[in-house]
């Protein structure tokens, strides 16, 4: 595999042909079981194919499970300069709820260790969690906070389809998640957040002064991105692309030199409609001047009409020409969002 992805570096070098890269991310799946060499050949190959800047930004996801003490020497010993761990709840009932390999002790050694080690590490976290109370949350944010972690990405629990949560779910054997319980626990961690003067620069990311993740304000900013492997998603101005899933035909197309990819092409509503949806997400918001740049007036007209009931809510508001949600309308952001777009 690390042969195929190396080539699809290759092949693909003109797309990003102008660009410079600032951030490299090893996600999706579990990247941390590459060995620290394999992980050194894919980043050689970045380098001798792309204009990199001097110290860039380079993540690899990892769950603890993957990180004993030796990879993570191994690691600092390598170009990732950047780990973002996902812990998800260092309380055991959450864990097995989630079916997570790792267990809370396991999670706590591997922060303690990562930290001697590294300086920019973010943590995941899940809130509306069943069962998991206000008290027990504001103890997992403390204890994240409690090892000097510098970013923390919070998510929402969210049941998928034919897990063993929604097994038991269907059988009344846990509870359901509770979405005005979720909603409490994200403020919370706002607070409990801003207390510790982090920064919430997007709906789920948290960051100190200088630690925002790179990588994710990109795609967040509009940057363009190349995305290596199966599954993986690129982005360029008005075009969007994804490689097919299958790990044996993804192989077998880059070794004939053919790209397993597709492509789509966005609409001009399209974008507008993306940057809508990241721009409120985010610090950053919804700038009037570039929507009138680059969509044009009607676009602005639209949106000073779709937005204004929110703003009547308290959930909106404009400061100097950038639409951006309340404190009270970010949990509610990708609603509102959905509400601006514009329909074909």
């Amino acid at each position: 595999m690390i042969l195929s992805l190396v080539k699809e570096i290759e092949i693909r070098k003109e797309e990003l042909q102008n660009e410079i890269i600032e951030t490299v991310y090893f996600g999706g799946g579990t990247p941390s079981i590459l060995s620290v060499d394999e992980i050194q050949t894919l980043i050689d190959a970045v380098y001798k194919n792309h204009n990199v800047i001097e110290s860039p930004e380079i993540t690899l996801e990892a769950n603890p499970d993957d990180l004993s003490n030796e990879k993570i020497i191994e690691l600092s010993k390598s170009p990732i300069n950047r780990l973002s761990i996902g812990v998800q709840s260092f309380f055991e009932k959450d864990l097995k709820l989630m079916n997570r390999s790792h267990s809370s002790v396991e999670a706590k050694n591997t922060l303690s260790v990562a930290m001697d080690y590294f300086d920019n590490i973010s943590v995941d976290l899940i809130y509306g969690i069943p069962d998991c109370t206000n008290e027990e949350w504001r103890e997992n944010i403390q204890t994240a906070l409690g090892f000097g972690v510098s970013h923390i990405s919070s998510y929402a629990l969210t049941v998928e389809p034919k897990t063993a949560l929604e097994t038991l779910i269907a059988k009344g054997k846990i509870k359901n998640v509770d979405e005005e319980k979720a909603q409490e626990q994200f403020y919370i961690l706002i607070e409990e957040l801003a207390k510790a003067n982090f920064v919430h620069y997007e709906l789920s990311n948290f960051g100190k002064e200088g630690f925002f993740s790179q990588n994710n304000s990109s795609y967040w900013l509009g940057k363009p991105y190349l995305g290596i492997g199966p599954s993986a998603h690129s982005f360029k101005g008005k075009q969007r692309s994804w490689n097919l899933k299958n790990n044996t035909k993804y192989i077998k197309a880059i070794q004939e030199n053919v790209l397993p990819i597709e492509r789509e092409i966005l609409t001009e509503i399209d974008g507008y409609n993306e940057y809508i949806m990241t721009g409120l997400r985010t610090i950053w918001g919804v700038s009037f001047s570039k929507i009138k740049n680059d969509f044009g007036v009607k676009y602005i007209t639209y949106l000073e009409k779709q937005s204004q009931k929110y703003i009547d809510k308290g959930l909106l508001y404009i400061e100097n020409e950038i639409l951006k949600t309340t404190q009270k309308g970010k949990f509610l952001s990708d609603g509102i969002a959905s509400d601006l777009f514009m329909i074909n």
